[in-house]
């Protein structure tokens, strides 16, 4: 619990991931706003705040991964509160969906980014507050202030704690490399990089290993793991040049498709992920899966939203 807060800051949550909600709003250490996010007979999403907030600071908390209604969900939360007088509103989203589609790279593509962030902010909301977006570019397509936290805040010192030894970072691919070089300055380790190239959206085929891993114990980092593709052709690459045990980071766990298929036969022995995104996977979460919480993350960053002070540190 963090003390110290007025009884003027409100959490509130839609129907994405209320269990990270309540677990944020238990650390801050004040009750959940009480909303009722349902559906009409149509499938319509409707929403009431059922309490005052007129003059309040809310937080609203909502991943907006698929399908499409946790992003309306957030949309519409935005504008009742706005519309009931909120002294301000900030968008707590912990995974920033459709944020892939960042740039026009070929003809007759939308760039989805900066769609939802022009929605996000039509819908109302002062602020956003988010971790790690797919590009950091991202934070250039809002007009309202933008706190971009990292996975790394966890990460680190988790692995800072249980030392792998002779331990190299590796970039699954070359645009993750500012990211690994982060990891790697951090640890105390070298880094090494993955080179490859796309063959198709989700397929990815792994080609040179730039950097000496051969011996080595081995720490795949990256933003999010989809469909696992990247990864798992990243880690047979190491595996032919001679790694020794792999194991993978990555921030929002997607996991579509065949992604826990893919990975149970990868030499990955462990994925590490925040739990950006509730687990959805088919009964009990893998032993290979270890989910790290975002939550004291997310609550000490609304904490000094609220009380107006700087987050600069959290955003190594």
């Amino acid at each position: 619990m963090i003390s110290g807060l007025s009884q003027q800051i409100k959490i509130f949550t839609g129907s994405a991931y209320p269990a990270l909600a309540r677990s944020i709003a238990n650390f801050v250490g004040i009750p959940m706003g009480a909303a009722e996010v349902g559906r009409f007979s149509d499938g319509e999403i409707s929403v009431k705040i059922q309490e005052n907030i007129r003059g309040w600071d809310v937080f609203i908390v909502q991943p907006t991964f698929p399908p499409g209604d946790n992003l309306l969900e957030l949309l519409i939360l935005l504008d009742a509160c706005r519309r009931a007088s909120a002294r301000r509103i900030t968008a707590v989203i912990p995974y920033f969906g459709y944020a892939r589609q960042d740039r026009k790279d070929e003809s007759r593509v939308p760039i989805t980014a900066k769609l939802v962030a022009n929605l996000i902010t039509a819908a109302g909301a002062d602020r956003v507050l988010t971790m790690d977006l797919h590009s950091a570019q991202i934070q250039g397509f809002f007009d309202i202030p933008l706190d971009h936290m990292y996975g790394s805040k966890i990460f680190v010192p988790y692995f800072l704690k249980n030392k792998i030894k002779d331990l190299v970072v590796v970039a699954p691919d070359i645009g993750g490399i500012k990211l690994v070089r982060a990891y790697s300055r951090r640890l105390g380790t070298d880094l090494a990089i993955v080179e490859k190239r796309r063959v198709k959206a989700n397929v990815a085929k792994a080609m040179n290993v730039l950097g000496d891993v051969e011996g080595k114990n081995i720490l795949l980092v990256d933003d999010m793991v989809d469909t696992a593709g990247t990864l798992c052709e990243a880690s047979r690459a190491l595996k032919n040049h001679g790694a020794e045990e792999i194991v993978a980071a990555a921030v929002h766990p997607i996991l579509s498709g065949e992604a826990y298929d893919l990975i149970e036969a990868s030499p990955i022995k462990k994925l590490f992920v925040a739990d950006t995104i509730p687990y959805h996977g088919e009964g009990a979460a893998p032993d290979w899966l270890v989910r790290l919480s975002v939550t004291e993350v997310f609550a000490e960053g609304i904490t000094r939203i609220y009380r107006e002070e700087s987050i600069s540190s959290l955003f190594i």
